[in-house]
């Protein structure tokens, strides 16, 4: 899948995660230019009916909700036999490995993550969704603090028919709840048993039940108290260990009656005043039942006949004197009773006064800090007898880092009460990549998609490294910057440097490797091509890949084609070319320059001032003839043509010199006698 791209906007960049179901991968989003996370069906379920409609099911399920403490879909789809789910990327860590990691957490910190799952359950309750499947393998943790509740691969409507099928139960064996184990309909406070083992979880650093099987733990959920967290971790105040053990009660009716009411409690739970609050207690298993054996008096029995001694008993009771003393008893018992009821009411009375007294707080202003650093913040709160609450960092375009955006309450509160504020982590930087040893070409467009045109500079520099490679970058690899306010530079290699190419047609093979060493080219021996042709054998009659003149790149190879010899045809011969000055001692710039069967070639260049003879030599061939041309100052004096045939009457008659043969001449040489002065 990596480097894959889903329904033509989605590039699949590395595999992130995965479960028992789906695959998780971060992508990249052509179209709206951000990171996303990718969730992709397994490939061994893409046939099985019944996981393509739970994998729906998620995407329905959070899609509905809109809550920033639940991770955001985004979109869903289908190419092929691949089902996919665009969400939201967090980056950041489970809450799972920061539990591996850190285990057991500040009491604090446990809370403020809880509160968040709270708030999210709250929010999916309250739109008739039960997760049932809250873990810490599902929370993750935003590098912000924030945190997401995601995975509804396995949620329902809490109106809905249960998935729970006969013999299998879906879920974490080690956060479900009773009901959950039992394989009946679970609701709202499934989830809030849940939650409860993840508070125990991340305190203790431990889980609640552990056996050999998923059916001994399921077992354990169903029959065996918890042992209490703050056994474990003695640091826990009380308060929050009475909200783990009422989240855990095995009885529904037990547990909280919704999230809301949870988020209630932990949000109060580190008051000072509740910090110590008494241990909660839970009403005995068999209370109230009204089959429990008890001892019960006697009602409406007929006496049996009374013995001697009865009666004399029963007599002795009757006597005046008897009489008197139960009728004195007949008033103490009620006079006592009154007494003691009224000394309990009045230490009733007092205990409520003296309660009221301790909790009784005053109210405080809370002061305003949105704008000041978080120091100051701090003080002035703690100045004001207040305690600071979970503090939100977010990035902002406009607030300093480390000032204060945002505060939670404002106006009147109680002394010691908690303000959360939200603080400017300042503009949110990118990382940037290491582009060096990758080509230009490769990697502009994602450059430009990014940061736009205007945001990056390309500057090429000769180099020993390849043209069109990366071989410097600012900022550097793995340094952080503001992409909206600073350049990127790139420095990309245009290769070792060009220079004309020298022209090697015509010269012998030595003279030829010599000019390409010096030039710092690369020639083999073992390569060059021997081929017949119009030159004199070792002579270079073509070059490659560079034609005389084009520019040529240093440390490139040539290959030169050589002449193994002249072609069958070919008939090589010398011309004499008598040339004078213009006038008789005056110096003349004379030049000749040779068209043949080797192509056009300049020869001769030089200044005269007397007569001289040049010996020329021409090729000829069947097809094409020699024609050979003196220029004067510049202008021409003489053409002299070789035909094949004149060649080879030459060399029939022995006779190789080939006198001069001017054809085309000037007007004024048209004169013989001047011809002849020539």
């Amino acid at each position: 899948m990596i480097g894959h791209i889903l329904g033509g906007r989605y590039e699949i960049l590395e595999r992130i995660g995965g479960g028992g179901m789906a695959l998780v991968y971060k992508a990249f989003d052509k179209l709206l230019n951000r990171k996303v996370a990718v969730k992709v069906l397994r490939q061994q379920f893409v046939n099985d009916e019944d996981f393509i409609r739970r994998f729906r099911r998620e995407a329905q399920a959070a899609a509905s909700l809109s809550h920033p403490n639940v991770v955001s879909i985004y979109d869903v789809g289908q190419e092929n036999d691949t089902h996919y789910i665009v969400m939201e990327y967090v980056e950041g860590k489970t809450l799972n490995e920061m539990i591996k990691e850190r285990a057991p957490l500040q009491v604090e910190e446990a809370v403020h993550i809880a509160a968040q799952i709270c708030d999210a359950l709250d929010h999916a309750h309250h739109n008739q969704i039960i997760h049932r499947d809250i873990k810490p393998h599902n929370i993750l943790i935003g590098k912000n603090g924030r945190v997401k509740v995601t995975d509804f691969g396995i949620a329902r409507a809490a109106t809905s028919s249960d998935i729970t099928q006969t013999g299998s139960v879906i879920g974490s064996v080690h956060y479900f709840s009773p009901e959950h184990a039992k394989g009946v309909a679970q609701g709202a406070k499934s989830d809030i048993y849940s939650l409860g083992i993840v508070m125990y979880q991340m305190l203790t650093g431990r889980l609640p039940f552990h056996g050999e099987s998923p059916i001994s733990v399921a077992l354990k959920h169903l029959q065996e108290d918890v042992e209490e967290p703050r056994k474990v971790n003695p640091m826990i105040p009380q308060s929050v260990e009475n909200i783990i053990l009422r989240a855990m009660r095995k009885k529904e009716e037990e547990r909280y009656e919704s999230a809301k009411a949870m988020l209630h409690d932990l949000n109060t739970c580190l008051l000072p005043e509740r910090m110590n609050e008494k241990k909660i207690r839970f009403i005995a298993e068999n209370a109230g039942d009204e089959e429990e054996t008890r001892v019960m008096p006697a009602i409406g029995l007929k006496t049996a006949p009374q013995s001697g001694n009865a009666k004399r008993s029963e007599n002795r009771h009757n006597l005046p004197g008897a009489e008197a003393a139960v009728e004195r008893r007949s008033w103490l018992k009620p006079t006592v009773w009154s007494v003691v009821i009224i000394c309990l009411l009045l230490a009733m009375w007092l205990a409520v006064q003296y309660v009221l007294g301790k909790i009784r707080v005053p109210d405080v202003t809370v002061p305003n800090v949105v704008g000041d650093t978080i120091e100051q913040a701090k003080q002035k709160l703690t100045d004001a007898k207040l305690t600071i609450g979970p503090i939100d960092y977010q990035f902002s375009d406009t607030v300093p880092k480390d000032n204060v955006m945002e505060q939670e309450k404002s106006g009147t509160v109680k002394e010691g009460a908690s303000i959360g504020l939200v603080v400017s982590k300042g503009v949110e930087l990118d990382l940037m990549q290491n582009y060096i040893g990758l080509r230009w070409d490769e990697v502009v467009n994602d450059l430009s998609a990014k940061y736009g045109d205007d945001h990056i500079e390309k500057r090429e520099v000769e180099s020993d490294e390849p043209a069109g490679e990366i071989i410097d970058q600012s900022p550097q690899p793995n340094e952080e910057f503001d992409p909206k306010k600073i350049n990127l530079s790139f420095t990309v290699s245009k290769g070792q440097g060009t220079f004309p190419m020298p022209n090697l047609i015509g010269k012998n093979k030595e003279e030829a490797m010599a000019e390409i060493l010096k030039n710092d080219l690369v020639a083999d021996e073992a390569n060059f091509i021997y081929e017949k042709s119009y030159f004199p054998a070792n002579t270079v009659i073509k070059q490659f890949p560079y034609e005389p003149g084009q520019p040529a790149e240093k440390g490139k190879k040539i290959v030169l084609t050589i002449s193994s010899g002249f072609l069958d045809d070919a008939i090589e011969l010398p011309k004499d070319i008598p040339v004078s000055p213009t006038a008789p001692g005056e110096k003349t710039a004379i030049k000749i320059t040779v068209s043949d069967a080797q192509g056009s070639r300049d020869l001769i260049a030089e200044d005269i001032t007397e007569d001289k003879h040049y010996t020329v030599m021409v090729i000829v061939s069947k097809t094409t003839n020699a024609s050979i041309t003196v220029l004067r100052n510049g202008t021409i004096a003489e053409i002299y043509s070789v035909t094949y045939s004149d060649a080879q009457k030459m060399l029939d008659s022995g006779d190789e010199t080939g006198g001069p043969v001017p054809e085309n001449l000037p007007a004024q040489e048209q004169n013989p006698d001047e011809g002849a002065a020539e």
